[in-house]
C-alpha cells in the first residue's frame, strides 16, 4: 500500500501528549495521535495506524512533528492536507502531505531533531496570551546558564537526565547544537529590558523529559542551584537523583526533524549514537 508522510503542528495544552492512551479505570484521555488516526481513518476508509515521529508530553506543542501511515491504493489522489484539516480540531493543523517510498518509516529514518524551549525571565507577571507557551521561570545569571552549555553538548551518556517510563537499548545521545535567542553579544549576556529566551536543542535523538531535564539543570544553574562545573560529574554518574528538576512542559516545542535528503545545517557531520 501507498505511504503517506503527515507534517503536522499543534498546541498541546489540551492534550495528554502526542502516543494513544488507553486507561482501564475512566474514558481514554485526548491525544494528538487519536484525533489524527480518527481523521486518518475516515478518509481512508478503514482503520489506520498512524506512527510519529516521537512522543510529545501533556502539555508539549510541536511546529513539525511528522507521521506516517498506509493508505489504500484509492486514496492516493486525495487532497490529504485539506480533508484532514476539515476534520481535526483547529490546534490541530497538517502543514504537508505527500506519498513517501515505503521504507520511509517517522520514527527509525530520523537523523535529525530539533526542540526549542522558550523561558520568561519575569516571574511577576507573564503576558496572558504568552502563558501557555512559556516557563516563568524568573530571573537568571545568564553566565551561569550559557556555562552549562559547554559541558552539555556532544556525546554523552543522558542516563542522568532521563525520566523513567521508556525503556532505551542506549542512553547515549549526541547534542550537535545548544544555542539561545536572543544570543550573547560581546557587550552583554541579555539585550537591556529582554524578558524571554528561546533555547534550541539540536541531537540525534532525545530520551524521555531529556530536553525538559537539560532546561531544569540550566535554569538550575542560572540560579545559582547547581555548579556548571558538577555537570560532568552528574552525566558520569547516571543518577537521575543528583540531577535538578524537570522544566514544565508548557515552554517546549517539538521544532523541525531531519530526515535522508532533507538539507541540513551548515557543517552538519552525521554522528550515530
Amino acid at each position: 500500500m501507498p505511504r503517506l508522510k503527515l507534517t503536522l503542528a499543534y498546541v498541546g495544552t489540551h492534550y495528554h501528549g502526542w502516543q494513544i492512551q488507553a486507561w482501564k479505570d475512566r474514558e481514554d484521555p485526548p491525544t494528538v495521535q487519536a484525533f489524527v488516526a480518527k481523521a486518518v481513518s475516515h478518509v481512508a476508509g478503514r482503520p489506520t495506524h498512524v506512527q510519529g515521529a516521537g512522543r510529545t508530553d501533556a502539555g508539549v506543542h510541536a511546529d513539525a512533528q511528522v507521521a506516517h501511515c498506509d493508505i489504500p491504493e484509492d486514496r492516493v489522489n486525495v487532497r490529504w492536507q485539506l480533508a484532514l484539516n476539515t476534520l481535526l480540531p483547529r490546534d490541530i493543523r497538517v502543514t504537508d502531505a505527500r506519498i513517501v517510498p515505503d521504507s520511509f518509516d517517522a520514527c527509525f529514518s530520523v537523523k535529525r531533531k530539533a526542540y526549542t524551549y522558550s523561558l520568561w525571565l519575569d516571574h511577576l507577571c507573564t503576558p496572558p496570551k504568552l502563558y501557555p507557551f512559556v516557563w516563568a521561570c524568573g530571573p537568571l545569571d545568564m553566565d551561569r546558564f550559557d556555562a552549562a552549555v559547554a559541558h552539555l553538548t556532544g556525546t554523552h551518556d543522558f542516563a542522568a537526565l532521563q525520566n523513567a517510563g521508556t525503556p532505551h537499548k542506549s542512553t547515549v545521545r549526541t547534542l550537535f547544537s545548544i544555542t539561545r535567542s536572543p544570543a550573547r553579544t560581546e557587550e552583554a549576556a541579555l539585550p537591556e529590558g529582554c524578558r524571554q529566551i528561546d533555547v534550541r536543542f539540536e541531537g540525534n535523538g532525545f530520551l524521555k523529559q531529556m530536553v525538559r531535564n537539560l532546561v531544569g539543570l540550566m535554569v538550575a544553574c542560572g540560579r545559582g542551584k547547581f555548579d556548571p562545573e558538577a555537570i560532568p560529574a552528574l552525566l558520569a554518574s547516571g543518577d537521575r537523583r543528583r540531577a535538578p528538576f524537570t522544566a514544565p512542559p508548557q515552554g517546549l516545542t517539538m521544532t523541525q526533524i531531519w530526515y535522508e535528503g532533507d538539507p541540513m545545517p551548515e557543517g552538519w557531520i552525521s554522528r550515530d549514537a
